[in-house]
């Protein structure tokens, strides 16, 4: 069995736009962003016209609830067919070196497919892929719906590895000069300038998968998480486009049993992106309860005795302070109220992060108290504005770290629903590439 066989890594068959496609037209942002917005899907309806784009294979899910929802998938299939029949879209096999501004920085990834059969959504999952979050399964059908039966995928998601030496891409990187040029071209809606070289040369090819392999060497592995279990280990967490892909393997589990083990559809295409590029920052998300009572926050408390102990603030900035300074081996989380501002401090918690310790308690409650709602937030000011308000509680939780990240999946499985928030909608990948599933 190769390497690739092994840590679930397919070289694919990337399909890319003709010399003669306007690229600025082609490449439209994924299909859940903006969804609260379709104002910024008519802005991109209009400059794409009739023009090819991938947004004509595409139903964003601004629009998913819409009645002519199976016109639309309709003819996003059918466009797929025309695209595919009329030569426009090209075969390359390899992998892809992509370079996108975000901000003030280069996010550089690899996009590669990945093997189905190495990857389980579920709970307390021990497969080489995992998710990052929670999977509400609700949510799978419609996207299945619009999946089921397209020829064509277009990825968006972004999976991630650890790889804090950066051993995988800098031999790449050093080489980049003599990779063809697929593309290089600015995004449209202001969403930074972006560069790919293909990566075709099988030996270099094979080096990669080697190097993704290599991460999970006993010692290297030992060194990153701790005398965690080696049994099962974790090479790829998915980071962005959890859904995506729980659709992708649903598909593929529907259509295993009459295809068999060789068909398209058991890969998906992805963008594979270091945890340690400098472009990812992990935003915490905060948490509002509203209609909790007066009571509540002792019912909080109540929760981790013996195991907590709580301070007092004096503002905003002295909570927030004090939450980033925990020692290592205790969580902090802020609590808001009208009334001041508290911190809960952990010393043995049951989970390796604040917001898993936290959200295990709120998800309880919110079962048993119908009137009490919960909403996510990210900004200090909203968090703060909104906490003080009668009937309501926040609390102000921590970031994620690079360091903690990976393991905390290892430990914990999933991470409690919005942990944490990686980029704005505009840094979120665009459709480019292409692959056949049928």
């Amino acid at each position: 069995m190769t390497n690739a066989e092994k840590f679930g890594i397919h070289i694919p068959e990337l399909l890319l736009p003709g010399k003669k496609v306007d690229l600025h037209k082609w490449a439209v942002i994924a299909l859940d962003q903006f969804t609260s917005e379709p104002e910024y899907w008519e802005r991109v309806a209009a400059t794409v016209g009739d023009a090819p784009s991938t947004y004509h294979m595409i139903l964003p899910e601004a629009f998913l609830n819409e009645p002519d929802k199976p016109e639309r998938i309709e003819r996003s299939q059918a466009k797929m067919c025309e695209y595919l029949e009329s030569g426009l879209l090209e075969p390359h096999n390899g992998f892809m070196l992509v370079e996108r501004t975000v901000g003030d920085s280069i996010q550089t990834g690899l996009v590669v497919a990945l093997d189905l059969e190495t990857y389980d959504f579920n709970q307390g999952s021990q497969s080489l892929i995992r998710a990052t979050e929670g999977t509400i399964l609700d949510r799978l059908p419609p996207r299945m719906q619009v999946r089921r039966g397209a020829p064509l995928e277009l990825p968006h998601i972004l999976v991630l590895y650890d790889d804090p030496e950066f051993s995988v891409l800098n031999p790449i990187l050093n080489q980049k000069a003599a990779l063809p040029l697929a593309y290089d071209f600015d995004l449209m809606e202001g969403s930074g300038h972006i560069t790919g070289h293909l990566i075709e040369d099988p030996d270099t090819l094979n080096g990669v998968i080697d190097r993704l392999a290599g991460l999970l060497d006993a010692d290297k592995y030992k060194a990153r998480y701790g005398d965690v279990d080696q049994t099962h280990p974790l090479l790829f967490a998915v980071g962005d486009g959890n859904h995506s892909l729980a659709t992708a393997k649903s598909i593929w589990e529907e259509l295993k049993p009459t295809v068999g083990m060789e068909h398209p559809a058991r890969y998906a295409l992805v963008e594979l992106v270091n945890l340690h590029d400098p472009s990812l920052k992990f935003e915490p998300i905060h948490r509002v309860m509203f209609n909790v009572g007066d009571g509540f926050g002792y019912l909080v408390t109540k929760q981790f005795e013996p195991n907590y102990e709580i301070h007092t603030c004096k503002g905003f900035d002295a909570m927030k302070e004090t939450v980033l300074g925990a020692a290592p081996g205790k969580q902090r989380f802020g609590m808001i109220t009208a009334a001041g501002y508290r911190i809960i401090e952990l010393v043995e918690p049951k989970h390796n992060l604040a917001v898993g310790s936290l959200q295990e308690f709120l998800d309880a409650f919110l079962k048993r108290d119908a009137d009490a709602e919960i909403d996510y937030v990210h900004g200090d000011d909203v968090l703060d504005k909104l906490s003080k308000e009668p009937g309501n509680l926040g609390f102000y939780l921590p970031p994620i770290t690079k360091d903690n990240f990976f393991k905390s999946v290892i430990l914990d499985g999933s991470l409690p629903r919005k942990t944490f928030s990686m980029g704005h909608a505009h840094d979120k990948r665009f459709y480019l590439e292409a692959r056949r599933i049928m």
